[in-house]
């Protein structure tokens, strides 16, 4: 492993504002900065009551101005929600304001529902454009785009491109493109090892990547002891059931009794989901996450978490890159 990386979601815990966790979202990526995270990611979610990240290149802009060193960036934008020439020139402009410092993650999930896409002026076609809507981006960000538009800021600026994908489909565009991969194996890990599989088999060297980078994600929650860290971890294990359930909202408070609050047959998809991960003390983290590494070999490891204490959750992740930074070579 080479690098270790930060994806945050921005969450609202209960009791808070969107105000108070952009607030957090800074100072997480300041103490992310001085533990030696490679780049900090946010990612874009629509109409969700607990997430505060939604215009998600203007949060990137704000954390990128709060930090000095460490690479900001989006993990990702949905692109089916906006047009290509439009990310091209948000983007192109967070590389003209910071310089070698901002990454490009993309989906191809809308990452929210019709009613909202239809807010925001986006219909699906028939067919799927996410390939060519690509292609159409990477020009805008080229010395010099196939056609006669431009973005202004944007074209020459090669802002790093990343696909971002939960299945085999995005393993087998970012191999044929020659762009790095980065698996959302933090929320849904089923085909992880069969998507690095492809990926890394069918690669093919671009004038963006010579081999294949591979990203895998997961999920951290550590704290001073294992009690402490299966405390914290409730929150997020209860906010996942309600957004699967048709219930989103704030982070909730971390529950003494999470099987209490859980249906059963709901409690074992959300451990399921969240499986790839690491939770405890320091020790007991050390031995999850070098598990994790040696068992999936990525060329960086990006850790998530949601804990509903501020403080809290920037200690777990300073606990987390002392281990990180042991794994990588």
């Amino acid at each position: 492993m080479q690098r270790f990386s930060l994806l945050d979601l921005s969450p609202i815990p209960e009791g808070q504002t969107a105000a108070s966790a952009l607030s957090s979202t800074v100072e997480l990526a300041q103490a992310a900065e001085a533990a030696g995270y490679y780049r900090y990611w946010l990612a874009e979610h629509h109409n969700m009551p607990g997430i505060a990240s939604a215009a998600t290149a203007v949060v990137i802009g704000h954390v990128a101005g709060a930090t000095s060193t460490i690479r900001v960036g989006a993990g990702g934008i949905m692109l089916p929600n906006h047009a290509p020439l439009m990310v091209a020139e948000a983007f192109g402009t967070l590389a003209t304001l910071y310089p070698d410092r901002i990454d490009l993650g993309l989906g191809r999930a809308p990452g929210t529902d019709g009613e909202t896409m239809r807010a925001l002026r986006r219909y699906m076609a028939p067919e799927d454009s996410f390939p060519q809507d690509v292609h159409e981006l990477l020009g805008y960000l080229s010395d010099k785009p196939t056609g006669s538009v431009r973005a202004v800021p944007g074209q020459g600026t090669h802002v790093p491109v990343y696909i971002l994908g939960s299945s085999l489909y995005g393993a087998q565009l970012a191999a044929h493109m020659g762009l790095p991969y980065a698996f959302a194996s933090h929320f849904a890990p089923a085909m992880l090892e069969q998507a690095l599989a492809v990926y890394r088999h069918a690669f093919k060297p671009s004038a963006y990547l010579d081999k294949p980078y591979a990203i895998v994600a997961a999920g951290v929650c550590a704290a001073d002891t294992d009690e402490q860290a299966a405390f914290l971890r409730t929150s997020q294990m209860l906010g996942f059931a309600r957004l699967r359930t048709g219930q989103p909202g704030k982070l909730p408070l971390p529950v003494d009794d999470i099987r209490a609050e859980i249906p059963p047959q709901i409690f074992a998809s959300v451990e399921e989901a969240l499986s790839c991960s690491a939770m405890g003390s320091a020790e007991s983290v050390e031995q999850q996450l070098q598990a994790i590494v040696e068992k999936y070999q990525p060329d960086e490891l990006i850790v998530t978490g949601m804990i509903h204490n501020h403080d809290a959750r920037v200690r777990s992740f300073e606990i987390a890159a002392k281990t990180l930074n042991k794994l990588c070579h």
